[in-house]
Parts: C-alpha cells; sequence; structure tokens
C-alpha cells in the first residue's frame, strides 16, 4: 500500500515478504508461482513461509507499540532454525553474519534481522497500524514515532474516522 521507499539492506527483504499479503483484499502473491520467485520459494516451502510472514508481521507491529494481530509462532523460535554463518572479509577484517544456506528464506529473513540489528535500524521497520492494512513500511520519521504505511491513504481514513466520531 505504501508508495515510500523500501527498507534499507536486508530489510528490504523482510518488508517485501511481510508485503506479500494484502490484508484488505485477502490477495497473497505466495499463491503464484511468480509471487514466490522474489523469494526463490517452491510452492511445498510457501506454508513455512507464511508462518515467518505472520510472525514477522506480529514484530513489526510491536516495534510500532500495537499487540499481534493474531496468534503466531514466535519469531525467535523460526529464527533459531536458521544456520547462519560469520563471515570475514580478508581485506578490511570486517564481520557479519550471512545464512549458511542462501537458498534458506529463514536463514536469509535471520542475517537481514541480525545486519539491521547492529545498523540499529530493525526497530524502524513497522507494520501499519491500521487494522485492514498491517502493511510494512520502514518509518523514515525523524522521532520514528510513524504509525501508517501512506499517511495519504491510512492516516487520512484515520483521521476521518476520528473527525466523524467527533461529529455525531
Amino acid at each position: 500500500m505504501s508508495g515510500k521507499s523500501p527498507a534499507p539492506g536486508g530489510l528490504a527483504l523482510v518488508e517485501s515478504l511481510v508485503n506479500t499479503l494484502d490484508l484488505e483484499t485477502g490477495a497473497d502473491s505466495l499463491d503464484t508461482p511468480e509471487g514466490r520467485a522474489p523469494f526463490a520459494l517452491t510452492e511445498r516451502e510457501t506454508p513455512h513461509a507464511r508462518v515467518l510472514r505472520e510472525s514477522l508481521r506480529a514484530a513489526l507491529l510491536a516495534h510500532a507499540g500495537h499487540p499481534p494481530h493474531a496468534p503466531v509462532t514466535p519469531l525467535g523460535a523460526l529464527l533459531a532454525e536458521a544456520p547462519l554463518l560469520v563471515t570475514v572479509d580478508d581485506a578490511d577484517g570486517s564481520a557479519a553474519l550471512a545464512p549458511a544456506d542462501g537458498r534458506l528464506l529463514t536463514a536469509r529473513i535471520a542475517a537481514a534481522v541480525a545486519e539491521a540489528l547492529v545498523a540499529g535500524t530493525w526497530t524502524r521497520l513497522k507494520a501499519c497500524e491500521a487494522a485492514d492494512c498491517h502493511w510494512a513500511y520502514y518509518d523514515r520519521s525523524p522521532a520514528g514515532r510513524g504509525r501508517w504505511c501512506s499517511m495519504a491513504v491510512c492516516g487520512a481514513r484515520a483521521k476521518m474516522r476520528r473527525y466523524r466520531a467527533r461529529e455525531t
């Protein structure tokens, strides 16, 4: 739903996975081979990817100060299964966590979360406050208190609902 630029670094992968489901319409791009292709998912891997997606959504809602949208498998439990390696650059000695198997979506997500933790950007990735949206977006506001994926859509709807409630 958001017209904002994608999240930085590996968080773009997390954001795009969460945004494969449009809660308003129910359309799930993981239902099609074209929708699974950016994540290198097979049809067999799709149910696990959906569980991971909804656990990520719950974490992003928590970043925005909201309770989970539904009962989910704890994200930590899912990421604990992810095989990661510490890589060290021979030229400059910098280190990073990388997926041990780049084909595994959970490992790629875990590496992205680890990268974001180090960069201090993990909690800036949030889910929209609107109950019929919960779209993932990267909060670029100076204070980090963004509430909606799009002020023009979800923010405007929320403000209009509050206005109408006061007028009645």
